[in-house]
């Protein structure tokens, strides 16, 4: 990635509720202990090296409507500041990026209350089925007005069509989301990462490992050639 003048995210990338340590589905299970001792071990790893430029701390916090037990924003935030903790004792300077609830969409707490640490960044997953269009007033509301303030990074966008392969609440749209989010993010001065860079997992940009783009693989390459 460096070679090629990128940038890497590293994303611990379970998605549940780290307070109850009850999760999603399997593939997604981890303890606050395992969290925080990864968290240990990459900073330590990867601290000197200026490619990986964020540590995306927790990929998708969700209760799943009360299925998975309860925590607050609070409890979130001291979570969070934990994890930044072992990352800055270990001297790393990289930027920790922290999400929101429900399935990492909502910064609405960090209003009034943001974690309380610096160098850091939020992030957001506004996928189309989260709100009804106009999607705009409510990105503000919901997420956008953070960047204000603070830098935001969704790390995740992306839509697939409603009988497209892969297609699943919350991603199904089509181009008017393409449309929409990229001039949003481009007004409001956030960065983005269209998910997903493979042929299995949805909403994918490649039909293949023949790189053969998807319908949102062709719009997001000619968005990013745009730029």
């Amino acid at each position: 990635a460096g070679d090629l003048g990128m940038y890497v995210i590293i994303d611990w990338h379970s998605i549940g509720n780290l307070k109850t340590e009850k999760f999603q589905n399997d593939s997604y299970n981890t303890t606050k202990t395992e969290t925080l001792e990864f968290w240990n071990i990459i900073s330590k790893r990867y601290k000197e090296n200026t490619t990986v430029a964020f540590f995306e701390l927790f990929n998708e916090p969700t209760t799943y409507g009360g299925k998975l037990g309860e925590i607050t924003w609070p409890e979130w935030r001291v979570m969070n500041e934990e994890m930044i903790k072992v990352i800055r004792n270990n001297g790393a300077t990289t930027v920790p990026l922290v999400a929101g609830f429900n399935w990492a969409y909502d910064l609405t707490p960090i209003a009034n209350d943001p974690v309380k640490a610096e160098g850091i960044g939020y992030v957001s997953h506004p996928y189309p089925m989260k709100r009804q269009k106009p999607w705009e007033a409510q990105w503000t509301a919901d997420w956008g007005f953070a960047a204000k303030k603070y830098p935001v990074i969704l790390t995740e966008i992306g839509f697939c069509g409603e009988n497209d392969r892969g297609a699943h609440v919350p991603v199904i749209s089509d181009e008017s989301y393409g449309d929409a989010i990229t001039a949003y993010t481009k007004e409001n001065g956030i960065s983005y990462v269209i998910w997903v860079f493979d042929p299995q997992w949805a909403p994918m940009l490649i039909e293949n490992w023949d790189f053969t783009p998807t319908r949102q693989g062709r719009y997001f390459k000619n968005a990013l050639g745009r730029k």
